[in-house]
């Protein structure tokens, strides 16, 4: 399957989430720049609250993979791809190298937003919560998104995304309560080529956005 944009696949899983959860109380939480597109045509559909996670991933040395990503809460969460003797494995071998992207992923972040950061845990309380993705290739955001929610008591956690590999939806069956993925893809051919349009915001732009909505709440 393929999509006009971004917008075009979020007004459809808009619609399909509709039904459920138009009158629930639910937050809309983007997982990417690309995903706030996505997001923002299903917190319409649900008038619901739409917030973003900032997430930096962490990339292995000389690899075109990820150990794992840094939220804006400051945790380090490592993908679940990985079993516990490769995790252990990358850190024996990469230790200063991890710690000091850490350590640079998170100021990234905090130049961007500030030591508050965007997300506030406690407006999440008691909602359904829908993670949405533009696209899943590793479901790395998904797990960071997922121990950022930890501390937090919620209804129900909701998966949504217009695309995603087989090897990321077996994993989120385990993390959630529900999935909505409009088409599972065998091969991933990475996330842009699914949309014929791919013009997403700058990172700045798009916590502007972000900011401007939070605003709206107060």
């Amino acid at each position: 399957m393929y999509f006009q944009s971004r917008s075009e696949a979020g007004q459809i899983l808009g619609t399909q989430l509709a039904d459920a959860y138009r009158y629930e109380s639910c937050a809309v939480i983007a997982l990417s720049d690309g995903a706030v597109v996505v997001g923002e045509q299903v917190a319409a559909a649900l008038h619901s609250m739409l917030t973003m996670l900032l997430i930096e991933e962490i990339e292995l040395p000389g690899e075109s993979m990820s150990l794992g990503g840094v939220s804006e809460g400051g945790n380090f969460t490592y993908s679940s791809m990985f079993t516990t003797g490769e995790i252990e494995g990358y850190v024996g071998e990469y230790h200063g190298y991890l710690e000091e992207e850490k350590r640079r992923a998170f100021q990234r972040i905090n130049r961007l937003v500030g030591d508050g950061g965007v997300m506030d845990r406690k407006r999440l309380k008691d909602k359904v919560i829908i993670l949405v993705s533009d696209g899943l290739t590793d479901g790395i955001s998904i797990d960071v998104a997922v121990d950022f929610l930890k501390p937090v008591r919620i209804k129900k956690l909701i998966i949504a995304s217009p695309v995603a590999a087989v090897g990321a939806v077996d994993k989120l069956h385990v993390i959630a309560d529900e999935l909505h993925i409009l088409d599972v893809k065998e091969n991933y051919m990475g996330t842009n080529h699914y949309y014929e349009e791919n013009d997403i915001p700058s990172h700045e732009e798009t916590i502007e956005r972000i900011n401007q909505i939070i605003l709206s709440w107060q």
